[in-house]
C-alpha cells in the first residue's frame, strides 16, 4: 500500500524531469482517474492508502504520459462542451478553442434542422450540436475509418445513433444526401513544413491525417468553399474553424466565389481569429 499524496508526488516529479509543462495537473489528472477520487482528495485525504494494483496502473500512466503520450489518450476520453467523449490515436483531442465554432453554429441553428460535418474526428461537434438542440439530425464525414469508428461510439453513448449519419469519404459525400441548413468543418489546416516543430503530444501522437492541411494549410478551405454550395439550402451558413493566421486568406476565398454573404470572423478566448463563417445566397 501507499499513500496517496505520496503517489502524487513520484507522478509529479517524473512528469517535471520529462519537461511535462502541466505535470502537477497531469499527474493529480491521472491518479484521480485510477483511484476514482476528484480533485478535493489531494488536500482532504492525502494520508490515504492506495492499493498495489492501482499503485502499478499509475505508474504505467505515469510513464506513458512522461513519454509525451497526451492525457486525453491515456484516459480515452476528454471533455467538450459539457460533454465526455471518447477519444484515442485515431482522432484529434477536442479543443476549448473548437467550442467557439460549436458555439457560433448554434447561434444559427434551429430545431428540426439538419447539420453536415466535414472532418468529423471523434464526432464531437455534430454530436455537440445535436445536444443542445432538438429533432436536429447529422450527417458526419471523414475520411478514416478508424475516426467514424471512434464517432460512432460517441454517437451510441450519448444516445444520438438515430440522429446521426457517418459516411467514410474525401469531404464531401458521394451518394445522394440531400441539402443543409449548416455546414461545419474543423478541417487539416496546419502546413506540412509547419508539423515537425509541433509539441510532441501533437506530432508525435496525434493523427498526422487530420492535421496536415498540405504545403500551405489552406486546400481543405478552397474545396470546401467550392463544393459546400451543391449541399447548403438557400441562407444556410458554412462554419470553419481557421489557424490563427488564416482569416484573411479564408475571407478571400468565400468573397472570390460570390455565392456568400455575411462572411465574420470570429475570435477565441486568447483573442485570435477562430472561425470563419458565411451565409450562402
Amino acid at each position: 500500500m501507499s499513500k496517496y499524496v505520496d503517489l502524487f508526488t513520484t507522478g509529479l516529479e517524473t512528469l517535471e524531469r520529462a519537461g511535462i509543462t502541466e505535470a502537477r495537473l497531469d499527474s493529480r489528472l491521472l491518479l484521480e482517474y485510477v483511484c476514482g477520487t476528484d480533485h478535493s482528495t489531494l488536500l482532504a485525504h492525502p494520508d490515504m492508502e492506495v492499493s498495489d494494483e492501482n499503485k502499478e496502473k499509475y505508474l504505467a500512466m505515469i510513464d506513458r504520459r512522461a513519454a509525451h503520450e497526451p492525457v486525453a489518450y491515456i484516459l480515452g476520453k476528454w471533455s467538450f462542451m459539457g460533454l465526455d467523449f471518447n477519444v484515442n490515436s485515431d482522432v484529434l483531442i477536442p479543443e476549448q478553442d473548437t467550442e467557439i465554432l460549436v458555439e457560433e453554429a448554434l447561434r444559427n441553428l434551429e430545431d428540426t434542422m439538419r447539420i453536415m460535418d466535414l472532418c468529423t474526428g471523434s464526432g464531437c461537434i455534430a454530436l455537440s450540436l445535436l445536444n443542445y438542440s432538438n429533432d436536429t439530425k447529422a450527417v458526419c464525414t471523414d475520411i478514416s475509418s478508424k475516426a467514424l469508428d471512434v464517432a460512432r461510439s460517441n454517437a451510441a453513448e450519448l444516445g444520438f445513433s438515430d440522429r446521426a449519419e457517418f459516411i467514410e469519404t474525401d469531404l464531401f459525400p458521394t451518394t445522394e444526401v440531400g441539402k443543409f441548413d449548416i455546414i461545419v468543418s474543423n478541417p487539416p489546416y496546419i502546413a506540412s513544413s509547419v508539423i515537425e516543430t509541433l509539441a510532441p503530444e501533437v506530432k508525435d501522437h496525434e493523427p498526422r491525417l487530420a492535421l496536415d492541411g498540405s504545403e500551405d494549410g489552406l486546400v481543405f478551405y478552397k474545396r470546401i468553399i467550392d463544393r459546400a454550395p451543391e449541399f447548403l439550402y438557400s441562407s444556410g451558413y458554412l462554419l470553419l474553424e481557421i489557424g490563427y493566421d488564416q482569416a484573411e486568406a479564408v475571407v478571400r476565398m468565400l468573397e472570390d466565389k460570390k455565392v456568400y454573404h455575411d462572411i465574420q470572423v470570429v475570435k477565441d478566448l486568447g483573442g485570435n481569429d477562430r472561425v470563419v463563417s458565411a451565409c450562402f445566397y
